[in-house]
């Protein structure tokens, strides 16, 4: 198995590195992810690191391109990260290098910072929609396990094993942070921006479901912060 990053010295959005790093390789996993919400700064990004992963892997010949992607993508578009990770599933979707595409729910992991970032002064301010997050682990898990087997050349999505609303499970976590600020739901209260009704970020069929409930996450993680 061959790391590719910055550390590494592999950057998808000059090339450096790229065609060396995928050279003999059956199967590429992209996650490369840039985190910002300029418009252009994030669809150039995306779009870039991805046209330059799939010219590389179709010299290689490589098999199979896994990518990590966001359930409910494909019902929201709004200028910004969301469509441009839609503009990356459509190149790889597009490229000819056989693929899978694996769109997760929301991580644990996130879930600070997701309330954090929808602070209104003194108060945290939620959607009135619901999260159906998973553990970063059953993700890696569930990757693994999709990198390994035949490309799909479609979708599968992935969530936890457990729905809820954003107050609810966000508001503990907050808690458990040393944040006590009070937190209200707003049904006019978007995501990160985004306008989202209840259902727009979990998923609407079959699922992958993740093992790691989150009380179990909860009782493993926030009580050793």
């Amino acid at each position: 198995m061959v790391t590719a990053a910055l550390e590494t010295g592999v950057d998808t959005t000059t090339g450096e590195g790229v065609a060396d790093a995928v050279a003999g390789a059956d199967v590429v996993i992209d996650v490369t992810n840039r985190a910002v919400f300029d418009p252009e700064v994030v669809m150039d990004f995306f779009t870039t690191s991805t046209h330059t992963l799939l010219d590389a892997e179709r010299q290689a010949g490589v098999r199979h391109h896994v990518v990590l992607s966001i359930v409910g993508v494909d019902r929201l578009s709004y200028p910004g990260y969301l469509d441009a990770k839609k503009a990356q599933e459509r190149l790889v979707a597009d490229s000819g290098v056989p693929f899978t595409t694996v769109r997760s729910t929301q991580f644990f992991e996130n879930l600070t910072a997701m309330g954090t970032g929808a602070a209104q002064g003194g108060v945290i301010v939620l959607p009135t929609a619901d999260l159906q997050p998973i553990a970063a682990a059953d993700v890696a898990t569930t990757v693994a396990d999709v990198a390994t087997s035949a490309p799909l050349n479609s979708v599968v999505e992935i969530a936890g094993p457990e729905r809820g609303a954003f107050t609810r499970l966000i508001a503990p976590v907050l808690a458990a942070h040393g944040d006590h600020r009070p937190v209200r739901s707003d049904a006019a209260a978007g995501y990160f921006g985004v306008p989202i009704v209840p259902d727009s970020l979990v998923p609407l069929g079959p699922a992958r479901l993740g093992r790691t409930t989150f009380e179990d996450w909860s009782t493993t993680t926030l009580e050793t912060t």
